[in-house]
């Protein structure tokens, strides 16, 4: 595989990083996951938007490369040198540079890009369950990838223990957050509601989409603060993030949300 080092183009055995790598000692960066498709990024200008709030978030200095119209052109150009088809994730990599403990000997940043092959999104209805064991941790790290993904990878284990497709996560109050691998969302009376970034859920790249979408359209939103009961009078619940949607068919054994159709007008003004 062909990786992208700091601007360089590597092979994946040439990649070598100290033991004194920040994001290996003390988690000191962000990760941004995109999809390409069919040789175009995906909401790419809400991807550059999450990039520039969690460095800032961290106080790490950004090269301005990232941010040219060059930059999407390389990740094009590396998917294509690693071959892969019409879809394919690349994660970009973020950590501050340097060595030192807890303080800092810069904010300069280092980054890494990987591509692999992306397998085309399930649209099947799943089946969730109220996380028991973790909880978010809302925070000023909490709207993007990184710094929290132990509470992903906790409520990941018990998802996989329980046999079920995905868990909600609620945040410390008992409020709905998000799930393991999406922002939530329901509809009623016409209305799209989701949780406030408050309860530490992630600002994904589908939900800022959404909502931009929403805001056009002249549709009603309401973001806020909300109790599991809330998903029962849903006429539809689903999960959604920058691979597609999924609709929600049962939490904890019970069916809800039974008006599927609703989704498929979203994803294609969402261009899915």
């Amino acid at each position: 595989m062909y990786l992208l080092y700091n601007g360089q183009t590597i092979l994946e055995e040439e990649l070598l990083l100290p033991i004194s790598n920040r994001a290996f000692q003390y988690n000191d960066g962000f990760f941004e996951t995109i999809i390409l498709k069919e040789g175009k990024i995906r909401f790419w200008p809400q991807h550059l938007e999450r990039i520039r709030e969690a460095a800032d978030a961290l106080g790490i200095e950004m090269p301005a490369e990232l941010f040219s119209d060059q930059f999407s052109k390389t990740l094009l150009q590396l998917a294509e040198q690693n071959k892969y088809g019409s879809l394919a994730r690349v994660k970009l990599k973020v950590w501050r540079a340097g060595a030192g403990l807890y303080t800092p000997q810069t904010d300069k940043a280092e980054w890494l890009v990987t591509v692999q092959e992306a397998q085309k999104p399930l649209t099947n209805p799943i089946q969730v369950g109220i996380c028991q064991t973790s909880r978010t941790i809302p925070s000023p790290f909490s709207s993007f990838k990184g710094v929290n993904s132990p509470v992903y990878v906790l409520a990941s284990r018990e998802k996989a223990s329980r046999g079920l497709d995905d868990l909600i996560l609620l945040d410390p109050a008992g409020n709905l957050a998000e799930l393991t691998f999406s922002n939530l969302f329901w509809i009623k009376d016409q209305m799209l509601f989701t949780p406030a970034l408050a309860t530490g859920c992630l600002n994904g790249i589908l939900r800022r989409k959404l909502l931009q979408l929403v805001s056009q359209n002249n549709w009603d939103v309401q973001e806020g603060l909300f109790k599991p009961d809330a998903l029962k009078e849903a006429q539809v619940v689903f999960g959604g993030n920058v691979t597609g949607l999924r609709m929600i068919e049962t939490l904890d054994g019970e069916i809800i949300g039974t008006q599927p159709l609703v989704l498929e007008s979203i994803m294609n003004e969402l261009g899915f």
